[in-house]
């Protein structure tokens, strides 16, 4: 049987490790408020989106944003806080950005920029966007806030459905924007790991499943 034998670093890869970490240090220290904030929510996304939230320390997130513990401590009271903080940011900036399109032309033919909207922010974050989409485990009050974040999503698409589609029944409404956000949300994690796929070929995906969801006629989808 062959194994593989632990790979050791040699002094030039040490030097060049801490290097790296006096450097992020350095960054951090030199940082306003607001910015050194983002760094950590930053840093915290992207070890959330790799290791899952249980398995991240305070320590794995202050080393990864050049920041001491008492830094982090200044800004967030706990590793909840911050993770709170993150997914709260994120699911009221991926639902704002396709509102703009909506107010600029209410009616199905805004429904390809929208869609193409969100997809965009997805793709301008997706460390935080794997936070917010994948499942948390380890702390009982991040996963009822997860579900809380769910359901004002869920909320959204059915008020969306109410406008774009008012012929459907009232009573199949929620099960129809449940389908919507847990599609959205799966879709979204699988492009991730697709890097190669283009934005244009999941929208016309979403908009073509939308259509039949929802009988809502989405002009645009490529044939």
């Amino acid at each position: 049987m062959v194994t593989n034998a632990p790979q050791t670093r040699g002094p030039a890869q040490e030097e060049g490790a801490a290097q790296d970490r006096s450097s992020a240090r350095d960054r951090g220290s030199r940082l306003k408020g607001p910015e050194r904030r983002e760094l950590l929510e930053d840093a915290a996304a992207r070890l959330f989106a790799q290791h899952g939230y249980e398995a991240t320390t305070v320590e794995q997130i202050c080393a990864a944003a050049g920041v001491s513990k008492p830094m982090l401590y200044r800004h967030f009271d706990s590793k909840q806080e911050l993770a709170r903080r993150l997914l709260e940011r994120r699911r009221d900036e991926l639902a704002t950005a396709p509102l703009d399109e909506f107010v600029r032309r209410p009616d199905a033919g805004s429904l390809r920029a929208m869609t193409d909207s969100w997809f965009a922010h997805v793709e301008a974050n997706p460390d935080s966007c794997r936070f917010l989409f994948r499942d948390i485990t380890g702390d009982a009050e991040l996963e009822q806030l997860q579900q809380e974040l769910r359901h004002r999503q869920r909320s959204a698409d059915v008020a969306l459905l109410r406008e774009l589609a008012p012929g459907i029944p009232e009573h199949e409404l929620e099960p129809l924007g449940e389908a919507i956000r847990s599609t959205l949300y799966g879709v979204a994690l699988w492009w991730l790991d697709h890097e190669s796929v283009p934005r244009e070929t999941v929208v016309d995906a979403i908009l073509r499943l939308t259509s039949g969801l929802a009988g809502v006629h989405t002009p645009g989808v490529r044939e």
